[in-house]
């Protein structure tokens, strides 16, 4: 491994909840030794990302109840596209050289995972999003 790659691997948290077995698949295993430990390290720009989001978008974001607020978070994410990419390229640019040659290799079914995690993120830090809490 290259040290770019090892310093990447080195900063990422362990999740003791995302187990690795023998029995799982290839994009389980990913998701579990590559994605959720990214999306893990990337959570505060994760939500840097989305308050510009909201900010663009005319804070409308904040006029919204509770469960309509998970529903623009998912939204967002999955019909805005640009924003979609640009949630990629957070998680993206931090794969190791070996790890990119793998999630291309099967990048729409990983995407999927990813994007779910992404969600799930920012979805369980909705706290952090608070317009008195933004910026």
């Amino acid at each position: 491994m290259s040290p770019r790659d090892i310093n990447l691997v080195d900063l990422r948290p362990e999740i003791p909840s995302a187990r690795i077995t023998d029995n799982m698949s290839s994009d389980e295993r990913f998701q579990n030794e590559t994605l959720r430990p990214v999306a893990k390290l990337q959570d505060e720009l994760l939500l840097a990302v989305f308050r510009n989001y909201i900010k663009k978008h005319k804070n409308k974001f904040y006029e919204l109840k509770l469960e309509k607020r998970f529903e623009y978070i998912e939204n967002a994410i999955q019909r805005d596209i640009k924003f979609r990419n640009s949630l990629k390229g957070v998680i993206i640019g931090q794969f190791t050289l070996d790890e990119y040659d793998a999630y291309i290799e099967n990048s729409s079914a990983l995407n999927k995972r990813m994007m779910n995690i992404v969600k799930e993120r920012i979805q369980s830090n909705i706290q952090l999003l608070e317009s008195n809490m933004a910026y």
